[in-house]
């Protein structure tokens, strides 16, 4: 689907013209969107627009990293949108002229049609042209990635918190997806910021950025949005430790209990061991008493071994704590 968008010399905005009718002299500026565009009207970035073939092709094969490229009389921008359920990149390329505006993109996004009906009744963008249009695309899409580190920030806090009483297995689980998450929007966050500095930095993008602060303003919300996902993956990381931890220490404890009443009950085994055996000439089976005293030294036994394990410390070991 191809659709078109003129701003006339007078200030008019007019929808849906022709092509051919863009070059007109009364236009001011016009801007051109090609979403999911058929084989036949890809054809006309390079008939009709005359864009370089290698340009087209980034068009075409998506998933580009976000990147400017200079032409003769135009720029190149690939950026990218931020799916709010996925979080997968979805990208946005654009053509930007002195007096034009191309975009090409696959799928919908939403931030590109409210921008397309709002020029309509926003002076200043007519005013501004391609440059400030340029803006508005790229200060909508990264303010759309602002509510998923703040959804995730808010998850890792009722993790951090346990306030729905989960399992050591299920808050883990949280965290890894919370991780993985933030690994998403990192690897989308990070090139958009290092092309948001190259377009403040490099002299020879002056000609199609009109006003540079409108940029510094974007590229310091992506700088205080990779801090943010910088500082959540370490809070996730010390989670995960603090659990891994939390895990650790409650398996010792089952094994220390597990060790010690094995170790009592190994020599009073050996003993009931002992004197379970069916010989037939055993001093010891032939007392009136000797059960009584064999229990008496099985008892004995257990209560010294409780005895020194207690002095040794291990039952300390479980003090003020839960198995």
């Amino acid at each position: 689907m191809i659709r078109t968008l003129a701003v006339q010399s007078s200030g008019a905005v007019t929808y849906d013209l022709p092509l051919k009718e863009l070059k007109n002299p009364d236009i001011k500026w016009y801007w051109v969107d090609f979403q999911d565009p058929t084989a036949e009207e890809i054809k006309l970035l390079s008939k009709f627009f005359k864009f370089h073939p290698l340009a087209i092709e980034d068009c075409v094969e998506f998933v580009q990293r976000p990147k400017i490229d200079t032409y003769d009389t135009y720029l190149f921008v690939v950026m990218h949108s931020i799916h709010q359920k996925t979080l997968d990149a979805e990208e946005l390329d654009l053509f930007v002229a002195k007096n034009y505006a191309v975009t090409f993109h696959k799928k919908s996004i939403r931030d590109l049609n409210n921008i397309w009906f709002k020029l309509k009744k926003d002076n200043l963008l007519q005013e501004g042209g391609p440059s400030l249009l340029m803006h508005q695309l790229m200060d909508q899409l990264v303010d759309e990635y602002f509510p998923p580190v703040y959804q995730l920030e808010d998850q890792l806090n009722e993790i951090e918190e346990n306030t729905k009483d989960l399992t050591i297995s299920e808050l883990m689980e949280g965290v890894f997806d919370i991780r993985t998450d933030l690994y998403k929007l990192r690897r989308t966050i990070i090139p958009m910021r290092d092309l948001l500095y190259r377009m403040i930095s490099s002299n020879g993008l002056k000609a199609y950025i009109k006003d540079e602060i409108y940029f510094q303003d974007i590229y310091d919300h992506l700088l205080k949005l990779v801090e943010m996902i910088d500082a959540n993956r370490e809070l996730s990381a010390d989670i995960r430790d603090s659990y891994l931890s939390i895990s650790s220490d409650r398996m010792n404890r089952v094994m220390m209990t597990l060790t010690v009443i094995s170790s009592i009950f190994l020599p009073l085994t050996f003993i009931a061991g002992l004197y379970g055996m069916n010989f037939q000439y055993m001093p010891e089976l032939t007392g009136k008493y000797n059960y009584f005293i064999v229990v008496a030294i099985m008892v004995f036994i257990a209560a010294g071994m409780i005895y020194f394990f207690a002095k040794l410390g291990w039952f300390r070991y479980h003090k003020g704590t839960k198995l």
